[in-house]
Formats: structure tokens, sequence, C-alpha cells
């Protein structure tokens, strides 16, 4: 027995030091990146647009271009989502189909990202004839956010207890009325954790919108809003380099002058944005489960 207690303490502080040592791991590269790019990053660095061949360029455009791509995303990708979770969790049937699917939407979550770019030229560049594009970028990243976006979601709807269904079954209401009344309102918290999750894997995403979304960032007019016009921000048919290819591109290139200066604040600009979409998560989340308890 005292073998035994004394083997379990060892184990116990084997698995502790491990986990000490990945976060001391994280938290290193996490203050490393912080503190060389913070001090780069103002309100001037920010809003203005990047410089090629001089000094004192910013990630404006970038940045903006980023949050309008993962929103397009989003809108595209979300709906499909939220219903191929409903049919897995409430209508699928444990067959061979259901396990084609399952092991489908697997092997897609592990695909790396630049498969997906290169699949994404391939077909929505090329074959389609979008060019690179927001609308490229958006369906690339869609096929890379599927797969994850939908377990979530279908995991989320499971882990609403059954006695919910047989609830609203039992008061008269049909099956697609309970899912949607009942047990997707309930399971909405771990919805929307896994959606503003995504969102920050989206929008740290690199090498797939290479090869869709483009590698220049045009000058834009705020002024315009006509969606067709190539100059308009609204477009989704105009090049657009995100804020992860930029950074990407300043190291690769070297046509920057203060390129190291930039590329610090833009990584810093970025995981803080990552940051705030996993706390984010997490908070809303907790929100909304209190809310609900409590209601």
């Amino acid at each position: 027995m005292d073998k035994a207690k004394r083997a379990d303490k060892i184990a116990t502080g084997v698995l502790y030091a491990i986990s000490a040592l990945i976060v001391a791991i994280l938290a290193f590269l996490l203050l490393y990146i912080l503190i060389r790019g913070l001090p780069h990053v103002s309100w001037e660095f920010l809003t203005s647009p990047s410089k090629a061949y001089q000094k004192g360029g910013g990630i404006g455009i970038q940045l903006f271009n980023s949050i309008y791509l993962l929103l397009i995303t989003m809108i595209i990708s979300l709906p499909i989502s939220l219903g191929a979770g409903i049919y897995l969790s409430e209508y699928a049937k444990k067959n061979w189909v259901t396990n084609v699917i399952r092991t489908s939407i697997e092997i897609l979550s592990s695909l790396p990202s630049v498969v997906v770019g290169l699949f994404g030229f391939l077909i929505f560049v090329i074959q389609f004839g979008y060019g690179f594009s927001i609308l490229s970028g958006a369906l690339a990243l869609t096929l890379f956010n599927l797969p994850l976006l939908t377990r979530n979601i279908e995991e989320s709807l499971k882990a609403i207890h059954y006695t919910q269904r047989e609830a609203g079954l039992a008061l008269g209401l049909s099956q697609w009325e309970t899912v949607t009344k009942i047990v997707v309102p309930d399971a909405l918290p771990g919805i929307l954790t896994g959606v503003i999750l995504s969102s920050g894997r989206i929008f740290g995403e690199a090498a797939a919108l290479i090869y869709t979304a483009g590698q220049s960032a045009p000058a834009l007019d705020f002024t315009n809003f006509n969606p067709l016009s190539v100059s308009s921000p609204l477009s989704i048919f105009r090049q657009a380099e995100t804020l992860a290819v930029h950074i990407w591109k300043i190291n690769t290139e070297g046509t920057m002058p203060d390129g190291t200066a930039v590329s610090a604040g833009a990584s810093a600009v970025l995981i803080l944005a990552v940051l705030l979409f996993n706390f984010g998560a997490r908070a809303i989340g907790k929100r909304l489960h209190r809310k609900m308890t409590s209601a």
C-alpha cells in the first residue's frame, strides 16, 4: 500500500510539473511577443495604411480585412454548421452513412491549412473564377472551420439532457419545434462559446489565405459603399491581405525599412485579438449559462 501511495504521489508530481512547464512556455511566448510589440502599437499604427519602401506604415487596412473576412466566413459557415450539428445530434441514425459523415468531419479537421489553401486556390480562385478575393478566402476558411464548428455544435446539443426533449414532445411539440424552441436555446452558451473560439482560429489563419485572399491590400475608399466596386471596403471580390498574412509577408520580402518593428507590433495586436476571442468566449458562455440557470 505504501508503494502504491508513493507511486501515486510521484505520478501526480510529474503531471503537475509537465503542466507547469507547458504553462511557463506559453506565458514566455506571449510575454516575449507582447513586450517586443506593444511599444510599437498606437492609434496611428492601428488606423494608417501600410508602406512598402518607407518607414511609418501601419496595419489599418489589414486589420479591417481580417475583421471583414472573419464576418463573411462566419455568415457562410455558421448556418451550415448549425444545420449539420442539428442533423447529427437530433435526426441522424447510427448507421454506416453517419459513420462516414463523422469520419469525413474528423479527416477535414486534421487537414493542414496549407492544403485547404491549395484546394481553395484550385477550386475557388481558378475553377470558379473568383480570383484572389475575400470570397475565395471566406470559402476556403469555411472548409477549414466547418469540421470544428460542426463538432462543437453537435456536442453542445448532445449535452442537453434527454428529459428536455421528452418534456417538449409531451407538451405536443413536434421534434423540430422541440429542437428549435427547447434544445437549441438551452445549448446556446456552448454554441456561442464554440463560435467565438473558432472565430479566433480564423482571425489568426494565414496559410489558407495566402493562396485565396491574396497578398496585397489595395487602398480602400471608406466613403464608397458600392459592394461591386473594388475600392469599396464592402466588396467581396477584391484582394484582401489580412493581418496574419501581412506579418508573414513582412518577414519574407524584407522591403520595409522598419519591418521588424511593424512585424512585432502586428504580432502583438494579433495575439491580443486571439486572447480577446478566447477570454470573451469563456466570459460570455459563463454569463449566458448563469442567466439560463437562474431564470
